[in-house]
Order: structure tokens, then C-alpha cells, then sequence
């Protein structure tokens, strides 16, 4: 039997802004901050460019695609949250969830034994304006990484509490917009510092 005859979907209405005002208000503070970061980091780039040329091989690609993969697994798990939750399908939605966290979280894990092995192998702020930069970005995006946890586990905490609806879940929504940000920011991020030569 297909599963969207037994669970109509509620689609967003067209036309509405998904989430909350104050979500997308924060969001154009994130966006607006990296931005900034971004134009630190061409700056830099533009006057130590084989400080730039020569630091991504010193990076592990395998820990930065380790991230990219844990924040689109974990992104795509909260849009099948998003969706169950539409269909008033809780337990699904609340499990689509935890799937989320628990691949979400493998981020603050890799960057722990990546800056362990930065550091070891003497890539730490005397290294260079690149590992500077990369410090800085990076960084940034983690504390942004620990904040989507932390919202991550506040709408499971809701979902589990029947707070959300098919009809009314712009908590889940606004969180679901933030983590996806977070994930386009990454997008961003990653073949900056791991791949661009």
C-alpha cells in the first residue's frame, strides 16, 4: 500500500515562508558573518597565494569529506523528518531525527582527531596565514555545527512531547532551514581549504 494514501502529505502552503520570521532573521546574520569570513579568506588568498597553493595538500581530504558526507546525510534525514511530520507520522519523523543527530554529531568527532593531527604535525597557527584562515572558518562553522545539535535535540525533545502537527510544525521547519544553511556554508567551506590548489 502506498504510504502517502494512508498519510496524506500536508504540503506548505505556496507562497509562505517556511520556518519563522526570527529564524530567517538569524540565518541572514549566519549568512551574513560567513560572507565576511569568505572575503577574509580572497583576501588572503589574493596576497600569500602559495601560502594558499600549498595548504590543502597538508590537510586530510579524508576527515574534510568525512564532514561533507555526516552534514548531507544528516540534512537529508531531517527533510525525511520534515516530510514524515507532514504525513502525521511522529514515531517516523522522531526516528528521521535521531538518525539525523547521531550522523550530525560525527562532525565534532572528525574534527577532534583532525586538529589532534593538525597539531601534532605542527599545522597550527604559526604554520601560516592558510592554516589561519582554515582555523578561523572552520571553526566558526563548528560553534554554528554545535548550535543545530543543540536545536537538533530541542525539536526531538518536541517531536516526542506531540508538540508538532501535520498542520503546525514551523518549530521543525525553522530548525530543518537552519540546518541546511548550515549545510550550504560547508558546501562552501570545503573545497576551499581541501581541494582548491
Amino acid at each position: 500500500m502506498n504510504s502517502a494514501a494512508t498519510f496524506p502529505l500536508h504540503a506548505p502552503v505556496l507562497g509562505r515562508i517556511p520556518g519563522n520570521k526570527a529564524i530567517w532573521v538569524g540565518i541572514y546574520c549566519e549568512v551574513t558573518e560567513f560572507v565576511l569570513m569568505f572575503l577574509v579568506y580572497f583576501i588572503a588568498r589574493a596576497h600569500h597565494p602559495g601560502s594558499f597553493s600549498g595548504g590543502p595538500a597538508q590537510l586530510s581530504l579524508l576527515a574534510g569529506t568525512a564532514y561533507t558526507v555526516a552534514l548531507l546525510t544528516s540534512g537529508y534525514c531531517v527533510a525525511r523528518g520534515l516530510v514524515a511530520m507532514r504525513r502525521a507520522r511522529r514515531q517516523a519523523c522522531l526516528r528521521w531525527l535521531a538518525a539525523a543527530f547521531v550522523i550530525g554529531a560525527i562532525y565534532p568527532v572528525v574534527k577532534f582527531f583532525e586538529v589532534r593531527w593538525n597539531l601534532a604535525n605542527g599545522l597550527d597557527g604559526d604554520a601560516g596565514v592558510f592554516f589561519v584562515t582554515y582555523y578561523y572558518l572552520t571553526f566558526n562553522h563548528l560553534v554554528h555545527v554545535f548550535w543545530g545539535l543543540l536545536g537538533l535535540l530541542w525539536v526531538m525533545v518536541r517531536t516526542g512531547a506531540g508538540s508538532y502537527t501535520a498542520e503546525e510544525h514551523d518549530g521543525l521547519e525553522a530548525f530543518a532551514c537552519y540546518w541546511h544553511t548550515t549545510d550550504i556554508i560547508w558546501l562552501m567551506i570545503f573545497p576551499l581549504f581541501y581541494m582548491l590548489r
